[in-house]
């Protein structure tokens, strides 16, 4: 009922809808004055314990937690935005002072003879939203930077036949391949790395990037298929 005297109350031409339904876009919103010393004081309250709330969940909870799940030194491990997501069998090696966002899933491959192995060296950076698919072996050297929304797809979860994909088949071994991502080297947001890829030292890969081919050490490659636009400095 509450429908049809909505729909009425916006279509009808009956000067008492319109006004009806002007009264009520009024009354659904109503507005509070803000009483700027008593606003800003709660808003501050407010951020503290947010914040705060959020600082000891991740050094009593969030943190212990991942790291009674991975293995390496894994010192000064700082996680932020909850805990990432670990899907299927994957042994992870970290290493020490590793920034990682919480808004991060590591997947590894499942059915194959080995267990996928997700290696982090020391002072990297995992932004928010990547995304690891890892078939064998993905490295992470030391000083790597990823920004949000990387994905390295080291398998892609279905076969190429699309009959065998229809019957839910999983991927063939020719399919799946490691990556590796040599020390220092940076990929911008959105970039996405497929199976079999060594991203050089100190390489840079430019935002929203799709790599298919090895990319050499100090330079500088982008688009789709990524291409290398620039050389940083002589190897």
């Amino acid at each position: 009922m509450m429908v049809h005297v909505k729909h009425w109350l916006k279509s009808s031409p009956h000067p008492f809808a319109k006004s009806l339904f002007h009264f009520a876009k009024n009354i659904r919103n109503p507005q509070m004055v803000v009483i700027p010393l008593v606003h800003s004081s709660l808003y501050f309250i407010h951020q503290f314990l947010k914040q705060f709330c959020h600082e000891l969940l991740r050094v009593v909870y969030y943190t212990p937690l991942f790291k009674s799940q991975i293995n390496g030194s894994k010192k000064q491990l700082f996680l932020y935005s909850g805990m990432p997501q670990v899907l299927g069998q994957l042994n992870i090696e970290c290493s020490n002072n590793v920034r990682m966002s919480g808004i991060s899933t590591f997947c590894g491959r499942v059915g194959g003879s080995i267990i996928p192995s997700l290696t982090i060296g020391n002072n990297v950076d995992i932004g928010w939203q990547n995304a690891f698919s890892v078939g064998r072996n993905i490295t992470l050297e030391d000083d790597v930077r990823l920004a949000g929304r990387v994905f390295l797809a080291g398998f892609p979860g279905h076969p190429v036949d699309c009959e065998r994909r229809a019957q839910g088949e999983s991927d063939d071994e020719s399919q799946i391949g490691d990556i590796i991502i040599k020390r220092g080297a940076w990929l911008g947001t959105g970039v996405t790395v497929l199976a079999g890829v060594t991203i050089g030292e100190g390489a840079i890969i430019g935002a929203g990037s799709v790599v298919t081919k090895s990319i050499p050490a100090f330079t500088i490659a982008a688009g789709n298929p990524a291409k290398v636009v620039k050389n940083i400095k002589e190897s």
